[in-house]
């Protein structure tokens, strides 16, 4: 799915310093400071929000910033909360760490997304450790590029979970993970979890993309699709995901051993490429064939569009709660015939 081809469905948000008014630098107007010690807690917040991120105690306090993955590369990273297992959010086509930390405002959808407590990455931090990163190539909601380093475009969602492990381990954030996938993610989290088994106890997939949806639509409706995808790719660096090769190389991957899975499926059509809304039914398909594969459970009346991470926070963050518990009480989830 390509949930970035036009990102302005979910912008509002602008990249923080740590200058609102609960930081800790925070000067209000009517403070006796001087300027000078104005500036120089300024530049030291202005420092300390720009310099990559330090080493920190293995999966304790929260931290934000650039972590390096070798090779000349970073990646942006946020983790908060303490807890096991640790819940990593996957963003979808070219989406950032802030598509889980703002939501849309119910009484205007194609309004300005907001920062907010009761979205799923601060909610989830009160159950357990929590992060989330940004891909190369990403954007915030406000239309900003995310700091990561660039990579060449297009690229697989193999590359995808090779980021990620790199991201995980130079950070020190420890396993198990429970996945938290979004469209494009959900492969990312599905192939990650194919890779590296030992380390996943858990998936949550958020209006995920999958193998089926090829079969689902028609063959007209798949050449759409594939073109639109296709389009990414440009001399912008932006993330142009390769559905192609990526699918491909999943039929080669063995199976998702079975864990603890929800599946949350939109319920409000939406044009995903394939040549309009018309097509939103295969999307539906697609994701009952998934579902059925990982024997996970189903919340398929979402009463949302595709951004159910937005929408309807509380449902992605009561399956983030229901498969957590899972894992930390095996004896209570029962996979779905």
């Amino acid at each position: 799915m390509n949930s970035g081809a036009n990102r302005s469905f979910d912008r509002s948000r602008s990249p923080s310093l740590g200058l609102g008014n609960n930081s800790p630098f925070h000067v209000g107007i009517g403070s006796t400071m001087t300027l000078g010690t104005r500036v120089f807690l300024l530049l030291v917040t202005l420092v300390t929000a720009l310099r990559p991120m330090a080493a920190h105690a293995v999966g304790s306090g929260d931290c934000a910033g650039l972590v390096d993955i070798g090779g000349g590369r970073k990646i942006y990273l946020e983790c908060h909360g303490t807890g096991s297992p640790t819940v990593v959010l996957i963003s979808g086509t070219r989406g950032a760490h802030d598509d889980w930390t703002d939501l849309i405002d119910p009484t205007n959808p194609a309004g300005a997304k907001k920062p907010s407590e009761s979205a799923v990455f601060p909610q989830v931090g009160r159950l357990t450790r929590v992060c989330a990163y940004d891909r190369p190539g990403t954007t915030r909601l406000d239309d900003t590029r995310t700091d990561s380093t660039p990579v060449r475009q297009p690229t697989t969602a193999q590359q995808g979970v090779a980021d990620l492990h790199a991201l995980l381990m130079a950070a020190r954030e420890p396993a198990p993970y429970v996945l938290v996938g979004h469209s494009w993610g959900g492969l990312i989290a599905r192939l990650f979890a194919s890779t590296y088994p030992d380390d996943v106890s858990g998936l949550v997939l958020v209006d995920p993309a999958s193998e089926f949806l090829k079969s689902s639509l028609t063959p007209a409706q798949w050449a759409t699709y594939i073109k639109a995808t296709k389009k990414l790719i440009d001399s912008s660096g932006l993330e142009a995901p390769d559905h192609e090769r990526s699918l491909a190389l999943l039929h080669s991957t063995p199976s998702v051993r079975v864990i603890p899975v929800v599946v949350l499926t939109s319920d409000k059509r939406f044009d995903f490429g394939a040549g309009g809304s018309e097509a939103w039914p295969a999307w539906r398909a697609a994701q009952d064939r998934l579902t059925k594969l990982l024997r996970a459970k189903h919340v398929s009346e979402t009463n949302s569009g595709h951004a159910i991470q937005m929408e309807q926070p509380q449902l992605v963050i009561g399956a983030i709660r229901q498969v957590v518990e899972a894992v930390r009480s095996p004896a209570s989830w029962k996979p779905q015939s």
